[in-house]
């Protein structure tokens, strides 16, 4: 169970990502851990979605999705519970850009900018991936970039797919 850090509820927008093995179900494992664990409550979780590698192309699709919920975590603690739920998913060090078991991501967290050795919020790069915003866009349209200035759906409708599809993978059975 994940301790908290304050009374305080923070909303929070996390990007999963998984191209190796089990892609789906590394994907299912992680959610489902987030929600068991007390990481995040009120989960949504967006339709999963197929998208090409970005940097390193020797390797496979991934399949990746969003989550949004609440946490009482602090974003340095939250941070360093999701890289410890990685491990015990699976996910072996490799180089960056390479193919990964599971990939968990802040991408925002309430309208906080933060740039620390460990972490940057909003996550760099977010809007430019069209992974990333579209499966945002399904479960939070509205949510306001602190950075840009534009909800993730007028951030999204700024992109092409990128070699992305919606999937019919359904992440709660």
């Amino acid at each position: 169970m994940a301790q908290t850090s304050s009374l305080t509820e923070h909303r929070v927008l996390i990007g999963l990502g998984s191209n190796l093995g089990d892609r789906l179900g590394f994907l299912r494992a992680a959610i489902n851990a987030v929600e068991t664990g007390g990481i995040l409550r009120s989960v949504v979780c967006s339709p999963v979605y197929e998208s090409a590698p970005i940097g390193f192309q020797d390797q496979p699709d991934y399949l990746n999705c969003c989550i949004a919920g609440t946490t009482t975590l602090a974003p340095e603690h939250l941070h360093r519970v999701l890289a410890e739920l990685e491990r015990r998913l699976g996910r072996r060090i490799r180089p960056r850009w390479h193919e990964r078991e599971i990939d968990l991501d802040i991408i925002l967290y309430d309208d906080l900018v933060l740039e620390s050795q460990s972490l940057t919020i909003p996550h760099p790069g977010a809007v430019e991936r069209a992974f990333v915003l579209y499966p945002a866009r399904d479960i939070v349209p509205d949510w306001v970039h602190p950075t840009e200035g534009a909800t993730i759906a007028e951030l999204a409708e700024r992109l092409p797919s990128q070699s992305l599809r919606k999937t019919d993978f359904c992440i709660r059975p």
